[in-house]
């Protein structure tokens, strides 16, 4: 008998080829709880108390008495590895973030990330381009160049936009930057003794470009159309 044994989901599939390639180079994973405190989803990543991403139609805000959220991003994730372990370290963050907006062909209310974190003496931006570069090769091909743009987040200084060029035209992929002094006194490591980068981006975007799918809702669709083509 030809017994179907199922197929796993491409976002499973790529997030099984993104450990692989950075499990290569000394990182190790780390999760964390996809229902988050307001300190580690915005306070200790020195998001200010007045930052837009915190109003109602950014994030899903849960009616409790500590302010808890559906997290927006996985970077609450580095937070909480930082209380527990010492530098140095290295470690990426996979898994389901929330935002409340409206969905269409490229954006949806829920997501998966990828975060990056690594703590060490002396880091650098050109390490964090190397790593990069490393990254987007392994998972896309040798032809593929990426370049970095300056811009602004909270939680990095400086901060860039991670660009990838792709059949002719340049993409942007995610957020990347040397992390911030006032995050890693809200995690308890000593910034005189250490530095490090961070960078995110989006798996969903990662898994339409690789392998052609143009909408992302049909990620989560549970269609078997899709799905057994993996």
């Amino acid at each position: 008998m030809n017994e179907k044994i199922g197929h796993p989901h491409p976002l499973t599939v790529t997030i099984r080829e993104i450990y692989s390639i950075f499990r290569d180079i000394g990182y190790d994973i780390a999760q964390g709880p996809e229902i988050e405190t307001e300190f580690y989803n915005f306070d200790a990543l020195n998001i200010p108390k007045d930052h837009p991403a915190r109003d109602m139609q950014d994030t899903f805000w849960i009616k409790s008495s500590d302010r808890k959220v559906l997290r927006t991003q996985t970077s609450a994730v580095q937070i909480r590895y930082m209380e527990k372990n010492k530098p140095p370290f290295k470690i990426i963050v996979p898994g389901k973030v929330f935002r409340n907006e409206a969905t269409d062909a490229t954006h949806e209310a829920q997501f998966y990330q990828i975060e990056a974190l690594c703590v060490d003496k002396n880091v650098t931006l050109a390490d964090l381009k190397g790593v990069l570069t490393y990254f987007f090769k392994k998972f896309f091909g040798d032809d593929v160049v990426i370049r970095f743009r300056p811009s602004f987040f909270a939680f990095t200084e400086p901060s860039v936009e991670v660009d990838m060029q792709w059949k002719g035209k340049w993409l942007e992929m995610g957020g990347a930057g040397i992390v911030h002094p006032k995050v890693f006194e809200s995690s308890g490591i000593d910034v005189s003794k250490w530095t490090g980068f961070a960078f995110g981006f989006g798996i969903d975007r990662l898994v339409m470009l690789k392998y052609g799918v143009d909408d992302i809702r049909l990620l989560y669709q549970g269609d078997l159309r899709l799905v057994n083509q993996f």
